[in-house]
Protein backbone atom coordinates (compact mmCIF):
# COMPACT_ATOMS: atom_id res chain seq x y z
CA UNK A 1 0.00 0.00 0.00
CA UNK A 2 1.13 3.55 -0.72
CA UNK A 3 0.26 6.65 1.30
CA UNK A 4 1.05 10.27 0.51
CA UNK A 5 2.27 12.58 3.28
CA UNK A 6 3.00 16.28 3.49
CA UNK A 7 6.61 17.15 4.35
CA UNK A 8 7.68 20.72 5.08
CA UNK A 9 11.13 22.13 5.81
CA UNK A 10 12.93 20.84 2.71
CA UNK A 11 14.81 23.58 0.87
CA UNK A 12 17.10 21.76 -1.58
CA UNK A 13 17.87 18.46 -3.31
CA UNK A 14 20.09 17.49 -0.39
CA UNK A 15 17.12 17.83 1.97
CA UNK A 16 15.04 15.73 -0.35
CA UNK A 17 17.60 12.93 -0.41
CA UNK A 18 18.10 13.08 3.35
CA UNK A 19 14.38 12.72 4.04
CA UNK A 20 14.13 9.89 1.54
CA UNK A 21 17.06 8.03 3.10
CA UNK A 22 15.71 8.39 6.63
CA UNK A 23 12.22 7.18 5.71
CA UNK A 24 13.60 4.26 3.71
CA UNK A 25 15.28 3.11 6.90
CA UNK A 26 11.96 2.59 8.67
CA UNK A 27 11.11 -1.09 9.00
CA UNK A 28 8.25 -2.12 6.73
CA UNK A 29 8.80 0.62 4.15
CA UNK A 30 9.66 -0.70 0.69
CA UNK A 31 9.84 2.50 -1.35
CA UNK A 32 9.92 6.26 -0.84
CA UNK A 33 9.45 8.97 -3.45
CA UNK A 34 9.96 12.54 -2.26
CA UNK A 35 8.83 15.56 -4.27
CA UNK A 36 10.64 18.72 -3.16
CA UNK A 37 8.42 21.06 -5.18
CA UNK A 38 5.12 19.61 -3.94
CA UNK A 39 6.51 19.02 -0.42
CA UNK A 40 5.12 15.50 -0.55
CA UNK A 41 6.33 11.95 -0.02
CA UNK A 42 4.75 8.82 -1.49
CA UNK A 43 5.58 6.02 0.93
CA UNK A 44 5.00 2.38 0.01
CA UNK A 45 4.76 0.03 2.98
CA UNK A 46 4.19 -3.67 3.52
CA UNK A 47 1.50 -2.91 6.09
CA UNK A 48 0.05 0.28 7.54
CA UNK A 49 2.61 2.19 9.59
CA UNK A 50 1.34 4.74 12.08
CA UNK A 51 2.26 8.32 11.25
CA UNK A 52 3.85 8.68 14.70
CA UNK A 53 6.48 6.11 13.67
CA UNK A 54 7.34 8.11 10.55
CA UNK A 55 7.51 11.35 12.51
CA UNK A 56 9.75 9.69 15.09
CA UNK A 57 12.14 8.61 12.33
CA UNK A 58 12.69 12.29 11.50
CA UNK A 59 13.11 13.43 15.11
CA UNK A 60 16.87 13.96 14.65
CA UNK A 61 16.06 16.38 11.82
CA UNK A 62 13.59 18.81 13.46
CA UNK A 63 13.50 21.13 10.44
CA UNK A 64 11.50 18.49 8.53
CA UNK A 65 7.90 18.03 9.56
CA UNK A 66 5.81 15.12 8.28
CA UNK A 67 2.01 15.24 8.50
CA UNK A 68 -1.03 13.68 6.91
CA UNK A 69 -1.86 15.04 3.50
CA UNK A 70 -5.34 16.51 3.32
CA UNK A 71 -7.55 14.47 1.05
CA UNK A 72 -8.98 17.13 -1.18
CA UNK A 73 -12.37 16.32 -2.61
CA UNK A 74 -12.73 15.46 -6.25
CA UNK A 75 -13.68 18.33 -8.62
CA UNK A 76 -17.30 17.28 -8.46
CA UNK A 77 -17.46 18.67 -4.95
CA UNK A 78 -15.75 21.97 -5.50
CA UNK A 79 -17.89 24.95 -4.69
CA UNK A 80 -20.25 25.76 -7.52
CA UNK A 81 -19.84 22.38 -9.20
CA UNK A 82 -22.69 20.55 -7.47
CA UNK A 83 -25.60 21.58 -5.32
CA UNK A 84 -26.01 20.22 -1.81
CA UNK A 85 -28.91 18.04 -2.97
CA UNK A 86 -26.92 16.60 -5.88
CA UNK A 87 -23.95 15.81 -3.64
CA UNK A 88 -25.95 13.95 -1.01
CA UNK A 89 -28.58 12.36 -3.25
CA UNK A 90 -27.30 8.78 -2.62
CA UNK A 91 -27.50 9.14 1.17
CA UNK A 92 -30.89 10.87 1.08
CA UNK A 93 -32.34 8.17 -1.19
CA UNK A 94 -31.05 5.42 1.09
CA UNK A 95 -32.61 7.06 4.16
CA UNK A 96 -35.87 7.62 2.26
CA UNK A 97 -36.05 3.96 1.19
CA UNK A 98 -35.24 2.60 4.64
CA UNK A 99 -37.65 4.99 6.37
CA UNK A 100 -40.46 4.33 3.90
CA UNK A 101 -40.16 0.54 3.91
CA UNK A 102 -39.88 0.23 7.70
CA UNK A 103 -42.83 2.59 8.24
CA UNK A 104 -44.95 0.57 5.80
CA UNK A 105 -44.15 -2.60 7.76
CA UNK A 106 -45.57 -0.99 10.91
CA UNK A 107 -48.51 0.66 9.17
CA UNK A 108 -49.72 -2.72 7.91
CA UNK A 109 -49.17 -4.40 11.27
CA UNK A 110 -51.98 -4.71 13.78
CA UNK A 111 -50.47 -1.97 15.94
CA UNK A 112 -47.72 0.56 15.33
CA UNK A 113 -44.78 -0.31 17.59
CA UNK A 114 -42.04 2.33 17.79
CA UNK A 115 -39.48 -0.09 19.25
CA UNK A 116 -40.10 -2.50 16.39
CA UNK A 117 -39.82 0.33 13.86
CA UNK A 118 -36.51 1.56 15.29
CA UNK A 119 -35.10 -1.97 15.25
CA UNK A 120 -36.14 -2.41 11.62
CA UNK A 121 -34.78 1.01 10.67
CA UNK A 122 -31.40 0.34 12.30
CA UNK A 123 -31.27 -3.10 10.70
CA UNK A 124 -31.84 -1.52 7.30
CA UNK A 125 -29.30 1.23 8.00
CA UNK A 126 -26.47 -1.06 9.09
CA UNK A 127 -27.09 -3.72 6.44
CA UNK A 128 -27.19 -1.14 3.64
CA UNK A 129 -24.17 0.85 4.78
CA UNK A 130 -22.12 -2.29 5.48
CA UNK A 131 -22.93 -3.54 1.96
CA UNK A 132 -21.31 -0.49 0.37
CA UNK A 133 -18.28 -0.75 2.67
CA UNK A 134 -17.77 -4.45 1.88
CA UNK A 135 -17.78 -3.77 -1.88
CA UNK A 136 -14.29 -2.34 -1.44
CA UNK A 137 -13.21 -2.94 2.14
CA UNK A 138 -9.60 -1.88 1.52
CA UNK A 139 -10.70 1.40 -0.07
CA UNK A 140 -13.03 2.06 2.85
CA UNK A 141 -10.25 1.34 5.36
CA UNK A 142 -7.97 3.84 3.61
CA UNK A 143 -10.63 6.57 3.60
CA UNK A 144 -11.71 5.84 7.18
CA UNK A 145 -8.12 6.03 8.46
CA UNK A 146 -7.94 9.69 7.41
CA UNK A 147 -10.30 10.83 10.16
CA UNK A 148 -11.52 8.10 12.53
CA UNK A 149 -9.68 8.18 15.87
CA UNK A 150 -9.22 4.39 16.02
CA UNK A 151 -8.58 3.77 12.31
CA UNK A 152 -5.85 6.43 12.38
CA UNK A 153 -3.92 4.35 14.91
CA UNK A 154 -4.80 0.94 13.49
CA UNK A 155 -5.88 0.66 9.85
CA UNK A 156 -7.27 -2.80 10.58
CA UNK A 157 -10.15 -1.15 12.44
CA UNK A 158 -11.54 -0.09 9.07
CA UNK A 159 -11.74 -3.75 8.01
CA UNK A 160 -13.33 -4.78 11.32
CA UNK A 161 -15.81 -1.89 11.28
CA UNK A 162 -17.49 -3.04 8.08
CA UNK A 163 -18.23 -6.44 9.60
CA UNK A 164 -19.38 -4.88 12.88
CA UNK A 165 -22.01 -2.92 10.95
CA UNK A 166 -23.07 -6.12 9.16
CA UNK A 167 -23.35 -7.97 12.48
CA UNK A 168 -25.35 -5.14 14.07
CA UNK A 169 -27.71 -5.07 11.10
CA UNK A 170 -28.39 -8.80 11.43
CA UNK A 171 -28.74 -8.50 15.21
CA UNK A 172 -31.41 -5.80 14.89
CA UNK A 173 -33.16 -7.76 12.16
CA UNK A 174 -33.50 -10.98 14.18
CA UNK A 175 -33.94 -9.13 17.51
CA UNK A 176 -30.84 -10.71 19.00
CA UNK A 177 -30.18 -9.63 22.61
CA UNK A 178 -31.52 -6.09 22.24
CA UNK A 179 -29.71 -4.79 25.31
CA UNK A 180 -26.25 -5.90 24.18
CA UNK A 181 -26.90 -4.88 20.56
CA UNK A 182 -27.87 -1.34 21.55
CA UNK A 183 -24.94 -0.98 23.95
CA UNK A 184 -22.50 -1.97 21.20
CA UNK A 185 -24.19 0.40 18.75
CA UNK A 186 -24.05 3.29 21.24
CA UNK A 187 -20.33 2.72 21.93
CA UNK A 188 -19.23 2.08 18.33
CA UNK A 189 -21.15 5.02 16.87
CA UNK A 190 -20.10 7.23 19.76
CA UNK A 191 -16.44 6.57 18.96
CA UNK A 192 -17.08 7.06 15.24
CA UNK A 193 -18.68 10.47 15.65
CA UNK A 194 -15.63 11.86 17.48
CA UNK A 195 -13.41 11.72 14.40
CA UNK A 196 -16.19 13.19 12.26
CA UNK A 197 -16.64 16.15 14.60
CA UNK A 198 -12.89 16.74 14.79
CA UNK A 199 -12.64 16.84 11.00
CA UNK A 200 -15.54 19.28 10.71
CA UNK A 201 -14.16 21.55 13.44
CA UNK A 202 -10.77 21.55 11.70
CA UNK A 203 -12.61 22.37 8.45
CA UNK A 204 -10.83 19.57 6.62
CA UNK A 205 -12.11 18.85 3.11
CA UNK A 206 -12.00 15.07 3.08
CA UNK A 207 -14.04 12.18 1.78
CA UNK A 208 -16.73 10.69 3.97
CA UNK A 209 -16.36 6.92 4.20
CA UNK A 210 -19.94 6.23 5.34
CA UNK A 211 -20.82 4.61 2.00
CA UNK A 212 -17.43 3.03 1.60
CA UNK A 213 -15.36 3.81 -1.47
CA UNK A 214 -18.31 3.65 -3.86
CA UNK A 215 -19.58 7.24 -3.61
CA UNK A 216 -17.30 10.25 -3.40
CA UNK A 217 -19.21 12.09 -0.68
CA UNK A 218 -17.76 15.07 1.19
CA UNK A 219 -17.58 15.07 4.96
CA UNK A 220 -20.29 17.35 6.36
CA UNK A 221 -22.98 17.71 8.99
CA UNK A 222 -24.87 14.92 7.16
CA UNK A 223 -22.25 12.49 8.48
CA UNK A 224 -22.80 13.80 12.01
CA UNK A 225 -26.55 13.37 11.64
CA UNK A 226 -26.10 9.77 10.45
CA UNK A 227 -23.99 8.80 13.45
CA UNK A 228 -26.04 10.97 15.80
CA UNK A 229 -29.29 9.33 14.71
CA UNK A 230 -27.92 5.85 15.44
CA UNK A 231 -26.63 7.02 18.82
CA UNK A 232 -29.97 8.63 19.69
CA UNK A 233 -32.03 5.59 18.63
CA UNK A 234 -29.81 3.14 20.52
CA UNK A 235 -29.96 5.39 23.61
CA UNK A 236 -33.77 5.60 23.47
CA UNK A 237 -34.05 1.83 23.10
CA UNK A 238 -31.65 1.30 26.01
CA UNK A 239 -33.68 3.62 28.23
CA UNK A 240 -36.88 1.73 27.36
CA UNK A 241 -35.23 -1.66 27.88
CA UNK A 242 -33.68 -0.72 31.20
Amino acid sequence: MTHTYKITGMTCDSCQEKVKKVLQGVEGITDVKVDLRKEEADITMQKHIDIAVLQNALKDHPKYHLSEKEHVMAPAFEEGQKTWLESYKPVLLIFAYITGITLLVQVFSTTFNWMEWMSDFMAGFFLTFSFFKLLNLSGFADSYSTYDILAKRWRGWGFVYGFIELALGLAYLIRFNSLMTNVITFVVMGISIIGVLQSLLDKRKIRCACLGDVFNLPMSTITVLEDGLMIAMSAIMLIILI
